[in-house]
């Protein structure tokens, strides 16, 4: 099979955002999966649609985006997450692949438990979950914020962002970083779409 036969792999980014700064990722994370092949839809949750429910049942990987608020994703990404019970009863999101990411203010602020929250949620529906696969930066003497993954996390992207300073002011880096997950989930999903086409054919 050649590289102009593979299947054009379908990413959905699933996200809700409060105060602005988790749609700076959604965008980066569409963009970059965009940039590397992929059919890339971005649905907000707290306004989402029939046709983008459809969207997200035709998709080869969803990934799922929140604030960290309180220690766990938004009250608007819970009532999402609530809402996918249809699917997980039909087994709809059955062997798809999910990836998350997450913002909060403080440097840590609690985000691994969203991130797990995640990944809960993609287990519930039976789908496989695709780390951030990058080594933690900033985390010596001759290292800087400016690395990627400068926050060390490994499920997904995780990013922080000052509360008092508006969405242009996330961090370079975090930015960098959802870009990196985009194109991750997005190779990711065509090895997954190319793999499905040959065990079909």
């Amino acid at each position: 099979m050649t590289s102009s036969a593979l299947p054009v792999p379908v990413v959905s980014v699933a996200y809700h955002s409060g105060f602005g700064h988790t749609a700076v990722l959604a965008e980066a994370v569409r963009a970059a999966a965009a940039g590397a092949g992929a059919t890339v839809h971005l649905i907000k949750v707290d306004e989402i649609t029939e046709a983008q429910w459809d969207q997200l049942d035709a998709s080869d990987a969803i990934v799922f985006g929140s604030p960290t608020y309180m220690g766990t994703a938004s009250g608007a990404f819970h009532t999402f997450a609530e809402a996918t019970a249809k699917r997980w009863a039909t087994r709809a999101w059955q062997d798809k692949l999910a990836a998350g990411f997450t913002n909060s203010a403080s440097k840590s602020g609690d985000k691994l438990h969203t991130l797990q929250f995640f990944t809960v949620l993609a287990a519930q529906h039976g789908m496989s979950w695709v780390s951030l696969n990058l080594l933690p930066g900033w985390n010596s003497s001759t290292a800087s914020e400016n690395d990627l993954n400068r926050l060390g996390f490994f499920l997904g992207a995780g990013a922080q962002s000052d509360n008092d300073q508006g969405a242009e002011a996330v961090h370079k880096a975090d930015i960098a970083t959802a870009e990196h997950l985009g194109r991750r989930i997005a190779e990711q999903a065509r090895i997954f779409a190319a793999g499905r086409a040959a065990v079909a054919a």
